[in-house]
């Protein structure tokens, strides 16, 4: 299959590779230089990570393609369009329109929006029927699990197209029943994330030990028993007579919390610009992608029973 990814970005470079490994030609495509240039450095990275997953090189080939109207050139003759451009549906449907002008009307269009109703942006393309949702998790050559949701004009010839892709790959589609903000994955990470920071926020605990017992808590259990399969392991009684009292006081605000906003109104964004709700130094910058990337394979290998 031929396939082109519209927009590095965070995800782009990763998916790439995966596509790649799997047998497919790759075209992925950026109007930033750098985006293209970071994508190209951080391959031998990625490459480590999937060798460390024993995953099998197919001899799928990645161009690269640099500038807006390399895009033509990107998505000739591609099978599958995935778009991976900024969270935000003008730019989404600007990269539709000129799509509707370059591919046919058989070409697969996938988005890998985090959260925008597909049935949303579906309304900004042409045979709406090819167009899906294929949401896939960060790292994204490491995670094997990929949300795959339809719009209400998505046809079952392409929900099924892209599980067939996915497994193709020997990795999980996730196929939701309903097109819903955030799907399934974030919905249930950002209900976590609002509880985390308010609790840091209302001074219960620091940060570090947050993480500290979400990672070796919630988190080491979480990786092995799903939370469904979690409730009856520990009973569905005292889930609901702890619910019946701790429901109500969970945090619940509809906004984003002021440690958030502040943080980012003084350009804190992360490990983007070296500080966040944490600071890190070039050296930490440098080791840390490879370092959590080795242990999420590590973690993987065990999982699936490789180790």
């Amino acid at each position: 299959m031929q396939i082109a990814i519209i927009g590095m970005g965070s995800m782009g470079p990763g998916m790439a590779a995966r596509l790649a490994r799997g047998g497919h030609d790759v075209r992925a495509q950026d109007i930033a230089p750098t985006a293209i240039e970071r994508a190209q450095t951080i391959q031998p990275m990625i490459s480590e990570a999937l060798d460390g997953l024993g995953v099998a090189d197919q001899g799928g080939v990645i161009v690269y393609h640099e500038a807006i109207e390399a895009i033509e050139a990107a998505v000739a003759g591609a099978d599958l369009v995935i778009e991976n451009v900024p969270e935000k549906i003008e730019i989404k449907a600007q990269v539709y329109a000129g799509l509707d002008r370059l591919i046919g009307a058989e070409t697969l269009v996938a988005s890998d929006t985090s959260g925008i109703p597909i049935t949303q942006l579906q309304a900004h393309i042409s045979h709406p029927e090819r167009f899906i949702g294929m949401h896939w998790s960060n790292p994204p050559h490491i995670i094997p699990m990929i949300e795959v949701i339809a719009g209400d004009a998505t046809s079952q010839a392409t929900v099924k197209s892209i599980q067939d892709l996915i497994r193709s790959l020997d990795l999980l589609p996730v196929t939701l029943k309903r097109d819903v903000p955030g799907f399934v994955e974030n919905r249930v990470l950002y209900a976590l994330l609002r509880e985390c920071v308010d609790l840091v926020e209302q001074g219960v605990i620091d940060s570090e030990d947050l993480d500290t017992c979400v990672k070796w808590g919630i988190g080491y259990k979480l990786s092995v028993v799903g939370p469904m399969r979690l409730l009856d392991m520990a009973g569905l009684d005292i889930y609901q007579s702890v619910a019946s009292f701790l429901n109500a006081e969970l945090c619940d605000r509809s906004d984003v919390s002021p440690m958030v906003t502040k943080a980012t109104d003084q350009g804190k964004l992360g490990m983007k610009t070296g500080a966040g709700l944490f600071e890190y130094s070039p050296d930490d910058l440098a080791a840390l992608p490879r370092e959590r990337g080795a242990k999420l394979v590590a973690v993987r290998r065990v999982l699936e029973g490789n180790a």
